[in-house]
């Protein structure tokens, strides 16, 4: 099992003081995030795409290429890349060119963005939500395959065999598609014989595992090798000593995130704390503990889903003070990793 961090880099007034750290500061914490995760032996560090007030991710390759050039073995994935509002030539350059600059170590998770910023930012319908992607993913597919590609659609204007460069330093750049909670995305992705990302934010891993098992169903009546179904896991997670000081240094910050979103949608504002300890219990989705806890909870996840090749903890939910991210993911990489693998390895 692959394991590793995804960011949105989130920037929130501290809750004690009221000053947030400036977009400038914020951002050499991320880049020093991803320094410390490739040193201590994570697997992969990703970054998503928002483009609001408190997230520095609007652009990913561009941050993911800052971290290429200071890092030497960590893969580096989008996490997730809003197609549906953005031009797949465009994509699939900017990614082929990280591929370059960290010499192969380069990946895109694509989705169709869980907030909708993005669609009247770049001019999009909303009602189009899904039409979008299916357009647009199959133009990313075709460009990764070819060179010189000749394609026509809706949303974009046709290609008639002009050539897309630069073309990766991989022969294949890996393409992962990011799903929620949408069975036809689930299903998609299984047709296709691609590897899937599916973000679990909330409930518990289990409710999950009929999706999982459509996406491999899927795979399989399409005629796909079932060991070339890779899952992948994206988790709200944080790792520090002991279980309460993980869930005291998480909460504050979590809970001023969810409580800001949960406003814009409707949520109850009430009882937030108690959602959170549930979340972080024996059968909620969140990986926050001591290195123990976490290991255990991570081979329960996969357990649950019949396998996972891949886990990303989303620890920037809350506003940490650089110590105590640098802390929980050098633990990450040198406690909990090595509890995950061994256990693997007995098991197998």
């Amino acid at each position: 099992m692959e394991i590793g961090i995804d960011s949105f880099a989130v920037t929130l007034p501290d809750l004690k003081t009221g000053r947030a750290v400036t977009a400038t500061e914020r951002m050499e914490r991320l880049l020093d995030e991803v320094e410390v995760a490739d040193r201590a032996g994570l697997d992969v560090f990703g970054i998503g795409e928002h483009h609001r007030a408190e997230f520095l991710d609007s652009a990913p390759a561009i941050i993911l290429a800052a971290a290429a050039a200071r890092t030497s073995r960590i893969r580096l994935t989008s996490a997730v890349t809003v197609l549906s509002a953005a031009d797949p030539v465009r994509v699939f350059q900017e990614f082929a060119t990280l591929d370059l600059i960290a010499k192969g170590r380069a990946e895109i998770v694509v989705g169709r963005g869980s907030f909708g910023e993005a669609y009247p930012l770049f001019g999009f319908a909303a009602e189009d939500y899904d039409a979008l992607f299916v357009e647009k993913f199959d133009l990313l597919l075709a460009l990764r395959d070819r060179t010189h590609v000749t394609w026509r659609g809706r949303f974009r204007p046709p290609l008639t065999g002009q050539g897309v460069y630069p073309r990766p330093h991989q022969d294949r750049l890996p393409i992962w598609v990011g799903v929620g909670g949408t069975p036809a995305s689930f299903a998609r992705a299984g047709t296709l014989g691609l590897p899937l990302m599916v973000a679990i934010i909330g409930g518990s891993f289990q409710r999950f595992r009929p999706l999982v098992d459509l996406y491999r169903e899927a795979g399989r009546q399409a005629g796909h090798d079932p060991e070339t179904l890779t899952v992948g896991l994206h988790a709200v997670g944080f790792v520090a000593d002991t279980d309460r000081d993980a869930q005291e240094a998480f909460y504050p910050g979590w809970a001023q995130m969810f409580g800001k979103i949960g406003a814009e949608r409707g949520w109850p504002s009430t009882g937030l704390h108690e959602q959170f300890e549930a979340m972080c219990g024996p059968y909620g989705a969140y990986l926050i503990g001591s290195p123990e806890s976490v290991a255990a909870k991570a081979l329960a996840a996969s357990e649950a889903l019949g396998g996972i090749s891949r886990l990303t903890f989303q620890m920037s939910s809350a506003m940490q003070e650089p110590d105590a991210m640098r802390r929980s993911i050098t633990l990450l990489g040198t406690e909990v990793i090595p509890r995950v693998r061994a256990q693997l390895a007995r098991t197998a």
